[in-house]
């Protein structure tokens, strides 16, 4: 049985990834800050004995640590790096530097941290994959409307991980790549995104699905397509 590990799954996309991949039959791993008020995830984990739930704030290193040597051992195909922040003020005139550095801590220097702490275990399974949850906001060449200061750094940032990821990681055959969920109805998408959570997931994992070593280091869409850096 494949196993994926999920980060920020107490709502949105990543609550649809848990309960997507347990009606898959996956082993499925969700890490969340406080799991004891996630009252959906902790209820899909009650219902479902395939998922289990750990407390994790991303943004804490000794954390990460912590759970990847609880996790010692455990063979993860799949690691989605889906935990992620967006500031209230993002243009400019009102940027301030601690929302913004907030917002790369969660959204970049995570990543990474997870990765590094977590790329031996997806270098044990079967499948190994790793997954940063990417943003057409962060594409540069795609960039026509400019503000989002913060949040679209932090994706671009993202994707400049993931792209390294699929480099370094080469030697251990790992898949890295970043993805754009598409517009989601979600607290952070809003209520007048273009998709709903279960059409975004049901995407990204048939392409999960597909992922060859030569899709390594590719930023792209829930459906498949490649978006410019």
């Amino acid at each position: 049985m494949a196993t994926v590990l999920i980060t920020g799954v107490n709502r949105g996309l990543g609550l649809e990834f848990i309960r997507q991949y347990a009606a898959a039959g996956w082993t499925v791993l969700g890490t969340c800050r406080d799991p004891d008020n996630a009252v959906e995830a902790k209820a899909l984990a009650a219902a479902e004995p395939c998922v289990t739930l750990y407390k994790l704030d991303v943004g804490d290193t000794d954390a990460i640590a912590e759970l990847a040597d609880t996790l010692r051992g455990t063979a993860i195909d799949v690691l989605i790096l889906n935990a992620g922040v967006m500031a209230e003020r993002t243009g400019l005139g009102t940027l301030k530097a601690e929302e913004f550095q907030h917002v790369m801590n969660i959204n970049v220097v995570a990543p990474a941290m997870l990765i590094q702490a977590f790329a031996d275990h997806v270098a044990a399974s079967e499948k190994k994959v790793i997954v940063g949850m990417g943003s057409t906001l962060g594409s540069i060449g795609g960039n026509n409307s400019g503000g989002l200061y913060s949040y679209r750094s932090s994706k671009a940032g993202l994707h400049a991980i993931m792209k390294n990821a699929s480099i370094d990681l080469k030697e251990k055959a790992i898949i890295a790549i970043a993805m754009h969920p598409g517009w989601v109805v979600t607290d952070m998408g809003g209520h007048g995104a273009d998709i709903q959570t279960d059409t975004s997931i049901a995407g990204m994992m048939a392409v999960i699905e597909q992922l060859t070593p030569d899709d390594s280091g590719r930023l792209l869409t829930y459906t498949g397509e490649e978006l410019p850096w």
